[in-house]
């Protein structure tokens, strides 16, 4: 077939000009999506009688031959017909002739190409939504499992003040959430219709957009022809919440990478997701956790890659906008691969209680509670914050913990302290003492995760 564009050309393309400028190798994955939007545009063509109603009919039969083709593999490529549109169109026209020419009516590639995009993308967000709540799920489901584990909470890296496994794992649903809101967000902008803007101006054809936008469940039409053909703005934001799913990804892997080293030795992984090494037969590498934090590295460089490629194109459509699909099916398929093994590595991880344990009083955890417990005797905060802090340096010059020193060395201190004192020291006791909404303790804890079951169930 001779190319949609040739007709005022005299000459061949040069063949490394079509291998150079070909997009087939990656948008072929879009097939789904270009038929869909085809046959949303062929029902509207017959709706205002641009084609008849059997000629309708032959276009969507054929598509939906096609589309079986390929998804059979039955279906050939070739650079010389340059990306999935110009295949597809191609192929329609082999198949019912004339009538396949009459497609293409009242659109250009440029609207189309977006509405494949749109159209693509709104499935991915949906398919990364489901991913998400069994991330969620797996976390959550960790919090009867892990009932009781009291865990180091850090700041700098320097133990802090201690919470509740369960904690942890509910400030992953947390973030999970914000990832499925974002997403949601996006979708709205994602979620309107170009079909029909056609290269830039609109047309002068009768077309009906809003019918073709209803054919193809959009929320509403966009309104400015001009700026449809230039837009990527919902694709960067997309990539934008892909980066940011693949952070809280990588700060997950990071923790439980210290965590499963011998000197945390928090929690141990199944043999099935780790590796061992070449030449050290004790090793057991936590790789699959350390490839999902470097991976990340390409989600996030794909964001400036959709700004860097945009920032410097005029408006409408110039050939640049070709690259955007490459960083986004990039970020989009590592996204999908570390969401699918994520829930099983969650669930097959395992706590190593008595390690954690054996360890729990070190670091004075319970530093923290004391102070809380010097502002209730009415103690002002910065008084107390020094005084602890002199207990703390004692305690380290003895080689004993808070809990461990008398009630004549506490009231040393400060004379305001009582016999209850010994009710906030020790880890356990300053976890307990943790009331607050949305904090670490007991009580807090329960009521999130109750809450939680009843938004994902476990």
């Amino acid at each position: 077939m001779a190319k949609a564009w040739g007709g005022r050309f005299q000459q061949e393309t040069d063949l490394r000009v079509e291998a150079f400028t070909e997009s087939i190798s990656f948008d072929r994955r879009l097939y789904e999506a270009d038929v869909r939007g085809s046959q949303a545009h062929a029902r509207m063509l017959a709706h205002v009688g641009l084609i008849d109603r059997d000629e309708c009919t032959q276009i969507c039969d054929g598509l939906d031959e096609i589309k079986s083709e390929i998804e059979a593999g039955d279906f050939e490529f070739s650079a010389e017909l340059e990306d999935i549109h110009m295949h597809i169109e191609n192929a329609l026209i082999i198949r019912i002739g004339d009538v396949g020419r009459k497609l293409h009516t009242g659109r250009s590639r440029n609207d189309q190409v977006s509405t494949d995009l749109r159209l693509y993308v709104r499935d991915c967000i949906d398919e990364l939504d489901g991913l998400l709540v069994k991330c969620q799920q797996a976390f959550l489901g960790r919090c009867e499992q892990d009932e009781n584990i009291i865990l180091p909470g850090y700041t700098h890296l320097q133990r802090a003040q201690p919470v509740l496994a369960a904690h942890y794992w509910l400030a992953y649903c947390e973030k999970f959430q914000r990832d499925r809101d974002r997403l949601q967000d996006c979708r709205r902008r994602v979620n309107i219709s170009p079909l029909g803007a056609a290269a830039l101006a609109g047309s002068s054809l009768p077309i009906d957009r809003i019918f073709t936008a209803r054919e193809l469940d959009f929320d509403g039409v966009a309104a400015n022809s001009l700026d449809i053909s230039s837009d990527r703005d919902y694709l960067i934001e997309f990539v934008f919440v892909l980066s940011l799913i693949a952070t809280h990804l990588s700060t997950w892997c990071e923790e439980w990478i210290i965590w499963f080293t011998t000197e945390f030795s928090f929690i141990t992984f199944p043999d099935s997701y780790t590796t061992g090494s070449s030449i050290m037969p004790q090793k057991r590498n936590p790789d699959v956790l350390e490839l999902i934090r470097g991976k990340t590295a390409r989600v996030v460089a794909a964001v400036p890659q959709l700004l860097i490629l945009l920032k410097s194109l005029p408006m409408a459509y110039n050939r640049d906008l070709q690259e955007d699909k490459v960083a986004m099916f990039d970020a989009f398929d590592t996204v999908k691969a570390c969401l699918e093994l994520t829930p099983s590595i969650v669930t097959g991880a395992e706590m190593q209680r008595e390690n954690i344990d054996s360890r729990l009083e070190d670091g004075f955890l319970d530093a923290t509670a004391l102070m809380e417990y010097l502002i209730q005797q009415g103690v002002p905060m910065r008084t107390g914050h020094a005084t602890v802090g002199k207990l703390v340096t004692h305690c380290e010059s003895r080689g004993c913990r808070l809990a461990d020193l008398s009630l004549s060395e506490l009231q040393s201190a400060c004379e305001l302290i009582q016999e209850d004192i010994y009710s906030v020291l020790g880890t356990k006791n300053a976890m307990k003492a943790l009331i607050s909404f949305g904090s670490g303790g007991e009580k807090p804890v329960a009521d999130q995760i109750k809450l939680w079951q009843e938004q994902i169930g476990a």
